[in-house]
């Protein structure tokens, strides 16, 4: 019988979030690799861990047991209405850079969290992301298109563009871009060695926005992708004790 694929879902706002534990060395330290899809009823196997910033469909059947709560994030200092999302990717991106750290996630809402030298939440911020923005365009007003993939082509081509499609991902990008790298100015203002960990799925367009800045230089900025998940699997890398046992592997999600 093919041995259990292990695998760790985070249930967003828009997507499904899946690490999967192969045997051949993709993606990340231990074999990671990432999908990120649109939501769905049920797994074929049950995750070994999971956690939700999105509804939860009755129908999907998750395990409580093996769903993680605030109080499993060892973040310090962290207020009891913050993101779930938000306290892993700031605990797990201090644990990696051994620094301080903002961590600009750029999803649904671009949050932007600082954790301290020592590994405390110390505040951040929130703005709409890119779909809400360009969906909030094309909603308020008479003339502005409806736009199906948000930032696609968003930073290829002239910096100024003549067609509005295009001037309207690119003034988004750009604007979300601008408010990571104040974030970073201030954050570093006021720690010292301040690094910024940029991930989320608009994390790929604003990074050669965020490039062109000097001060950003590969050892202050890091892309990590799918840093929320990375912290899922580092906190609860193993099957509870006792937790029943799956099918076999099976090739679908």
């Amino acid at each position: 019988m093919p041995a259990r694929q292990l695998r760790w879902l985070l249930i967003g706002n828009s997507r499904w979030h899946w690490a999967l534990d192969g045997a051949d060395g993709l993606g990340g330290e231990r074999g990671l690799q990432f999908l990120h899809l649109p939501p769905q009823a049920a797994a074929v196997d049950p995750p070994v861990a999971w956690a939700a910033v999105g509804p939860v469909p009755p129908q999907a059947a998750l395990p409580l047991e093996t769903r993680l709560a605030l109080e499993d994030v060892p973040l310090a200092e962290a207020p009891p209405w913050l993101g779930l999302d938000r306290a892993l990717a700031g605990w797990w991106a201090a644990r990696i850079t051994g620094s301080p750290v903002l961590v600009a996630d750029a999803g649904t809402v671009l949050s932007l969290t600082l954790v301290d030298g020592r590994g405390r939440f110390a505040g951040g911020r929130l703005m709409a992301g890119a779909a809400l923005q360009l969906g909030a365009m094309a909603s308020g007003t008479e003339g502005l298109p409806s736009l199906d993939r948000p930032l696609v082509g968003a930073v290829s081509g002239e910096s100024w563009p003549r067609a509005t499609e295009v001037a309207m991902r690119r003034g988004v990008a750009e604007g979300l871009a601008a408010a990571v790298l104040e974030a970073g100015r201030q954050a570093r203002a006021l720690e010292p060695g301040c690094r910024i960990v940029l991930t989320g799925g608009d994390g790929p367009t604003l990074l050669p926005l965020l490039r062109r800045a000097s001060e950003l230089g590969e050892e202050v900025l890091l892309h990590r992708p799918d840093l929320c998940l990375e912290a899922l699997v580092a906190l609860r890398p193993c099957p509870p004790a006792g937790a029943a046992q799956a099918r076999p592997r099976s090739s679908r999600i």
